[in-house]
């Protein structure tokens, strides 16, 4: 049990389930001429699931004393695992990961795509190690990195398939998934400050250099608040110009009960917020609002479908 708490095995179950959520609720829904076949898409699922996990990792590796103020209770490293077993666990999850895109991009006669998994287990060692401790960078990077788990479904699974005959039907739905993508960045973005101000005691203790370290706690919460904010209004107009233009009533009712509402709730509370635990809460909204963020992929898809 410690050790699918070390790798987070909620949040890699949540990242394996957006990503089917996409290429089951999306991509094949509206018919585009797909480049994986189902061992694939699985191989692309676990060298995504396998790198994030080995992310988790290390990060713990490089945490332990600031984990050890933030939350002692939690601690695994030097408690329950050893250090050296941690370090080992990540090699194999991370080499692991690798090894299947790697397979992954050769199966699709573009073995150079293997350099993203390589590019991404690589950042995720440099936040780990020292980019966390940089203001507001390494909330960008990890919020990038999130992005790019839905990107990456794209360039595989739509740009092989790409030709001068379906090339704008190919556009169009890449597009989609550049959407998503950057909604999902937004909102993992403020999901790093508010975790950066939760953690705000063990960093200064450890003297890193997180946003709210360095232009101060109301003023990081101010500014969360203003991140959460744009894509709650790019979603209203969203909302506004296309679905009710277009009487997709699901797809709006979805979006209001599952997504906006929840982001309105989450401003409150960035509003308000003051404790610790405010902030833990805070964070846990955030990442459902991700996640149902993304369901919406499907919701909208089927909402247009059964209109049509």
């Amino acid at each position: 049990m410690k050790f699918l708490q070390l790798i987070r095995y909620k949040n890699l179950l949540l990242l394996a389930l957006m990503q089917l959520i996409i290429r089951f609720g999306y991509l094949e829904q509206v018919q585009i001429p797909l480049s994986l076949f189902y061992w694939q898409y699985t191989l692309l699922i676990l060298a995504t699931v396998l790198i994030a996990a080995g992310g988790y990792v290390i990060n713990d590796i490089f945490d332990q004393e600031t984990d050890q103020i933030n939350k002692p209770n939690q601690v695994i490293i030097g408690t329950s695992i050893s250090e050296s077993a941690a370090y080992n666990l990540y090699a194999g999850l991370t080499i692991s990961g690798v090894g299947c895109g790697f397979i992954l991009a050769n199966s699709v006669e573009h073995s150079n795509f293997a350099i993203l998994f390589v590019l991404t287990a690589t950042l995720l060692y440099f936040y780990a190690s020292s980019l966390k401790q940089i203001a507001l960078l390494g909330n960008i990077l990890i919020a990038f990195i999130l992005a790019f788990s839905v990107l990456i479904i794209g360039i595989f699974d739509i740009f092989p398939n790409t030709f001068e005959i379906n090339q704008q039907q190919m556009s169009v739905a890449f597009s989609i998934l550049m959407d998503y993508a950057k909604f999902a960045f937004m909102i993992n973005l403020v999901r790093e400050i508010i975790k950066d101000i939760q953690d705000f005691e063990g960093d200064k203790y450890q003297e890193m250099k997180t946003l709210p370290l360095v232009i101060g706690i109301k003023k990081s919460n101010k500014l969360a608040f203003v991140l959460l904010l744009v894509p709650i209004l790019y979603l209203f107009f969203y909302s506004y110009n296309y679905l009710f233009e277009n009487n997709l009533f699901i797809g709006i009712f979805y979006l209001l009960v599952f997504v906006i509402a929840p982001m309105i709730f989450g401003l409150i509370q960035i509003w308000n917020a003051k404790e610790k635990k405010d902030y833990a809460n805070i964070s846990t909204l955030l990442k459902w609002i991700i996640f149902f963020g993304i369901l919406s992929i499907w919701v909208i898809t089927y909402n247009i479908k059964h209109h049509a």
